[in-house]
């Protein structure tokens, strides 16, 4: 059962050694994200499954210990999703980027206990994300998820996707669904076209969350929104 949610974006410039000089510009969202994770943590889950964005229509489950790297962003720093069971198996395939942020979110918190990671693919349709959620949601009596993506990156005329006037709308749109405070059906109905016209990353993991939290009756509160850099993100807590 779902006990508890935190959303966070995932842009590598949340961990201040890649942010380098410019670290400082982000730190209300490192401390919103805190926010998130302290009120996940105070729900005292069994399980936590970091749930992230990924490139096409698959999905990809990672275990305990899963090692991520932000050396592709010329930084000497490595991380891992929780810390590998002794007897364990070897690791397997790298964190995405995504994911690699939510382990070093996970770190930060303190948390030690179980994790697990799923990637969600951008062209998943809205279904086979309600159903990776329900699965995730009943692997454990108190399972709570960190969800990971980002609005659109088309806010502004500096943004990576230049400026798209839909964009602004939409992800008021986001921020209210992510905040439960409108009926929650935007996050179902955000169709895949869409999200790839805007650039946004979250589409897949925020569905697969819908999915999870279905019947748990849980509150939300928006914590952060803002779009520096032209990129939209969001800090949500649901408990």
């Amino acid at each position: 059962m779902l006990v508890a949610a935190a959303v966070c974006p995932c842009p590598p410039l949340l961990v201040p050694e890649v942010a380098s000089g410019a670290a400082p510009e982000l730190d209300g969202l490192r401390a919103a994200c805190d926010d998130a994770l302290r009120d996940v943590l105070a729900a005292r889950p069994d399980l936590i499954v970091a749930v992230g964005p990924a490139d096409g229509p698959d999905r990809t489950g990672y275990p305990q210990g899963a090692p991520g790297t932000f050396r592709t962003f010329g930084v000497p720093l490595d991380v891992s999703l929780g810390r590998a069971e002794p007897d364990a198996d070897a690791p397997g395939p790298s964190l995405p980027v995504s994911l690699a942020v939510g382990a070093w979110l996970l770190d930060r918190a303190g948390w030690t206990g179980p994790v697990r990671g799923l990637s969600a693919g951008s062209d998943r349709d809205r279904r086979a994300n309600h159903g990776d959620g329900a699965r995730t949601a009943a692997s454990a009596d108190r399972v709570a998820l960190l969800v990971l993506g980002d609005g659109s990156a088309r806010r502004s005329l500096k943004a990576p996707g230049y400026l798209d006037e839909r964009a602004e709308r939409v992800d008021a749109d986001l921020a209210r669904a992510l905040g439960r405070t409108d009926d929650g059906t935007f996050l179902p109905s955000l169709d895949a076209d869409l999200a790839r016209d805007l650039m946004i990353s979250g589409r897949s993991p925020w569905q697969v969350l819908d999915g999870a939290a279905d019947g748990a009756r849980l509150s939300g509160r928006l914590l952060y929104e803002a779009a520096p850099y032209g990129v939209g993100y969001f800090v949500a807590s649901w408990s």
